[in-house]
Parts: structure tokens; sequence; C-alpha cells
């Protein structure tokens, strides 16, 4: 009786084992397969849109207030993939803002940054370290410095136009109303900035193909203000200027407002860069003779697209040409 007992009790034991132990059944060949280990999480995925920060320069320059409002309106077309916050700085010179502007956006766990930088060296590091937190960064207006970039080990997309092509246009513009030998004056950007390099790049091309006499070349740092004040010392040490050659378009109503102030209308030519709309209503009144259309409402755009391209397809762009058209007053006539 107990040999059964003992018996009946080993036969449920096993019967157990072979129950609940794991990896037990065949495989297709025949052979026990080993244990199976516990699946590994899955990555989560997106929960929701994606967070872009969008962080420009000055949003007293038309141009950038004419870039965020593109770039909102193409946001609320597409408010289910993204949201934005966008950010810019009191004036084109404040790069420990625009550095901090940077910090506070990846503190707050954004998916990408688009930025268009106040200098072409200074915001690589803070970029940097928004890669490092894995934050996607897209460069737009104002290309990062080729040899910094490099320095810190890094890539950044670019997004933008060919500043020096752009201001050879209308440089090259100007020049067909001068005389060759006619004295001529750049007002520059920022020294540092990339896009303000090419655009002199641009101009000294233009002059020095047309046989321009380049009087002085002086930085006006991107401000309105400060151009007219460069503006009417320059008139004041060289009246026999030509022209003034502006390297953005708030510069150029500065200049502008200097020449009027002079008495000088009509006398001296200028031209602007960016396209913005109060340019082209002195460009209508003969106050100013061109400038370049860089479509400020689809730049930060294009950055955008670039930034949900790599969050969804985990791959880098290329850099991207943007256009640049030249705008007169024929051509404004035309809108």
């Amino acid at each position: 009786m107990k040999r059964i007992a003992c018996l009946s009790i080993l036969s449920a034991l096993v019967l157990c084992a072979a129950l609940a132990g794991p990896g037990c059944s065949p495989s297709s060949s025949g052979k026990g397969a080993p244990p199976t280990p516990p699946n590994a999480p899955a990555k989560a995925e997106k929960a929701g849109p994606y967070r872009i920060a969008l962080v420009m320069k000055s949003l007293a320059n038309e141009f950038f207030l004419t870039m965020e409002n593109g770039a909102k309106a193409h946001q609320q077309q597409h408010a289910s993939e993204y949201t934005l916050t966008c950010n810019g700085i009191k004036d084109e010179q404040d790069m420990a803002r625009q550095i901090d502007l940077v910090e506070q956006m990846v503190a707050q766990k954004v998916d990408a940054l688009v930025i268009a930088p106040a200098d072409s060296k200074a915001l690589v590091g803070v970029c940097k370290r928004a890669q490092d937190a894995g934050v996607v960064v897209i460069n737009i207006d104002n290309k990062f410095d080729d040899s910094v970039l490099k320095e810190k080990g890094i890539t950044i997309p670019f997004v933008g136009p060919d500043n020096r092509k752009g201001a050879k246009l209308a440089a090259e513009y100007l020049a067909k109303k001068l005389e060759p030998g006619a004295p001529v004056a750049i007002l520059e950007g920022i020294p540092s900035a990339f896009n303000g390099q090419q655009r002199k790049l641009g101009f000294d091309d233009a002059i020095a193909a047309a046989g321009l006499k380049l009087v002085t070349s002086q930085s006006a740092s991107w401000e309105m203000d400060k151009a007219n004040q460069v503006a009417s010392s320059i008139i004041t040490e060289h009246p026999e200027v030509k022209a003034l050659l502006c390297a953005n378009d708030s510069m150029a109503l500065g200049a502008a407002a200097a020449v009027r102030a002079a008495g000088k209308t009509g006398q001296i030519l200028i031209c602007g860069y960016d396209g913005i709309s109060a340019v082209e209503t002195l460009i209508r009144e003969g106050q100013v003779v061109c400038t370049v259309q860089q479509y400020a409402d689809k730049l930060a755009v294009f950055g955008i697209e670039y930034a949900l391209q790599v969050l969804r397809d985990k791959t880098t762009p290329k850099d991207k040409e943007t256009a640049v058209d030249l705008v007169t007053a024929e051509t404004a006539a035309k809108k």
C-alpha cells in the first residue's frame, strides 16, 4: 500500500514538472530548445506630436518676425505632427541670451531645435550640448563655422541661401547705375557671422567687376539705428560717396534715413538684403534701388521639415540651399 502511494506521488511530481517546466517543448529538429530569456523592454514610441523649438535672432527685425509667422502658420497646418515654441533675442548681438534660450529648450526636453544663430562660432558649443542630450539640431539662415564644427566633432545640417551669390546679385544691379570708378561704401553685419562675411564677399565681387571704388567698409551689426549712425558718418567723411551697399534690410532702412537727412535721396544709391516689406516700400518710392528676397516665411519651415525628417527616419540630411531673388522697382510693381 505504501509502495502504491509513493508511486502515485512520484507520478504526480513528474506530471507537474512536465506541465510547469519552461522550454520543454520540442523544436522542429526534435531537440530541446534552450530556455528563452525574458524579452528586453521595447523602446517606447514617441507619444503624441514632436516638440520643436525655433530659436531666432532679433524679433525687432521684420525678417525674423516674418520667419516666426511663417513657422507658426506651418505648425497650424501640421498640428498633429508637431508643437512649436518660438523664441528670439532683443538685438542681433545678444549671443548670451540666445545661448540661454537653447539651454532652456534642452531643459524642456524638446525633440528638435531649429536655430538661426546670432554668431557662427559662439553658438556651436551649446548646440553640441543639445545634440549630446538627444536633441536634433538644424541650422538655418546663418551657417555655423565649419572649422568649429569639426573641432567639436559634430555635424549640423544647414538650410539657407548662398549669401555671397545673393549679395552679388544686388551689387551688380546697383553697379549698372554707376559710372566706373564711382566711390561706394559697405555697411557690414556682425563680422563673426558667416552670412555677413559672405555678403561682404558678394559685394566685393561685384564692386571689383564693375570697377567701382570702395572707400570704406564698416560694421553696423545688422541694426537699423547703428546703420543710421554709421551711414551718417560715412556721408560726412566721404561726401563724394555714390552708393551704400547694406548687408541686410534693417541697415538699409537706417542708411535711407541718413541719406534723407543729408538731403541726398537719389544722389546716393542704396541696396539691401532680406526682402522685407518696409524696404520694398522704399524701393517703390525710389529711396532704395534693390534688395534680395530670401523668403523668410519659408526658411524656418524648411528647417522644421528637415528636423521632422531626421526624427522620423533617423537620417542626417545634406545641407539645403534655398532660393534668393532680386527685388527691384520693376519686380515690386508686379506684386
